[in-house]
C-alpha cells in the first residue's frame, strides 16, 4: 500500500512556474510507476505526465509537452512535476497517482491504484 500527498499548488500569473511534489509513504514506492493527472472544474480528469519506476523514462500529454517535466527521487519517496510557462488553461486540481503493476504508467486514470488528494493550481492571465 502506498499513500500519496501532493503539495506545491497555488495561484500564479500566466508565464510563471510552479513545482508540485508528491510524497509517498510505504516501502514499495520505488516499484511504482507514477503519473500526474489534472481535473479542471466541470471537466474530466486528464492525463498530464508519467514516469517509470526508475525515473529513466517519461512521457507527457501534448498540451504540456515542452513546458512540464516530471522527475522522481526514490531515496526521498517523492515525485515532482515542474511546470513552466503556465497558462490559464493549466488551471486545475493536480493529482499524482501510482501504479504498482507496470514499469511505466499509462494515460488511463483507471489503471492507477493509488491516488493523492490533489493540489489546486490557478493560473490567471
Amino acid at each position: 500500500q502506498v499513500q500519496l500527498v501532493e503539495s506545491g499548488g497555488g495561484s500564479v500569473q500566466a508565464g510563471d512556474s510552479l513545482r508540485l511534489s508528491c510524497a509517498a509513504s510505504g516501502r514499495t514506492f520505488s516499484s511504482c510507476a507514477m503519473g500526474w493527472f489534472r481535473q479542471a472544474p466541470g471537466k474530466e480528469r486528464e492525463f498530464v505526465a508519467a514516469i517509470s519506476q526508475s525515473g529513466s523514462s517519461t512521457y507527457y500529454s501534448y498540451s504540456v509537452q515542452g513546458r512540464f517535466t516530471t522527475s522522481r527521487d526514490n531515496a526521498k519517496n517523492t515525485v515532482y512535476l515542474q511546470m513552466n510557462e503556465l497558462k490559464p488553461e493549466d488551471t486545475a486540481v493536480y493529482y499524482c497517482a501510482g501504479d504498482p503493476r507496470r514499469v511505466i504508467g499509462t494515460q488511463k486514470a483507471n489503471t492507477y491504484a493509488y491516488w493523492g488528494q490533489g493540489t489546486p493550481v490557478t493560473v490567471s492571465s
